[in-house]
């Protein structure tokens, strides 16, 4: 059997987790606010480490944190979160548990005011994926301008572990940009560059592995 043609990072993985992950949900338009959140979360935690290691305690994190309730984290105590730092299933970082609480009140405000945080989301690119055109092995941009706006916005309004990296990584796993190189079985089939986000801060590696 002939093995399907993937992005470039993609290509050689043996870890059926990643491979899924790429398969099946990177670049793909995320609208459920429950999903949405849990990737926030999952990105804020994966800061300074791999992204397979998150998914290797994705289904840890999913117990830990109430199946990504926001409402649910929104209410975590003292007593909960100092559990959580006794759980060895997540990343055990007090600044990043207390943040994914912060952020699930941030998140529950976004949504009071904008109805959902999906549209709060998809407003930044008028409800359409940015789609980026991209040679195999062409390096990823770390952030844009369109991250950089999110980043800044979403730290106005409480939210922390959320930098220009993160969001771009973020983006990418959400759907808000699609990254799928032309080579690859899921390159989009809309040929379009956009202009709302200019690429810097360019990157050999793509957004999932550590900084």
């Amino acid at each position: 059997m002939v093995e399907k043609k993937r992005c470039a990072w993609a290509t050689g993985l043996r870890d059926p987790d990643y491979i899924r992950y790429h398969d099946e949900e990177w670049g793909r338009p995320v609208h459920d606010d429950r999903h949405l959140f849990e990737m926030l979360t999952l990105e804020g935690a994966q800061a300074g480490l791999s992204w397979a290691t998150i998914l290797s305690k994705r289904a840890n994190y999913r117990k830990a944190f109430a199946s990504f309730d926001p409402k649910k984290v929104a209410r975590f105590d003292a007593g909960r979160r100092a559990a959580l730092m006794q759980d060895s299933g997540i990343v055990r970082n007090r600044l990043k548990i207390d943040s994914s609480v912060t952020n699930a009140q941030a998140f529950l405000q976004l949504q009071k005011e904008f109805g959902s945080f999906d549209r709060y989301l998809w407003n930044f690119v008028d409800g359409k994926p940015v789609v980026i055109i991209r040679s195999r092995g062409e390096r990823l941009p770390a952030s844009t301008e369109l991250s950089d706006r999110i980043s800044k916005d979403l730290k106005k309004r409480g939210f922390r572990f959320v930098g220009t990296t993160i969001i771009y990584a973020f983006l990418q796993a959400v759907g808000v940009v699609n990254d799928h190189s032309q080579d690859c079985f899921l390159a989009p089939k809309v040929r379009k560059t956009s202009t709302a986000a200019p690429e810097r801060k360019r990157r050999a590696a793509p957004q999932k592995e550590p900084a």
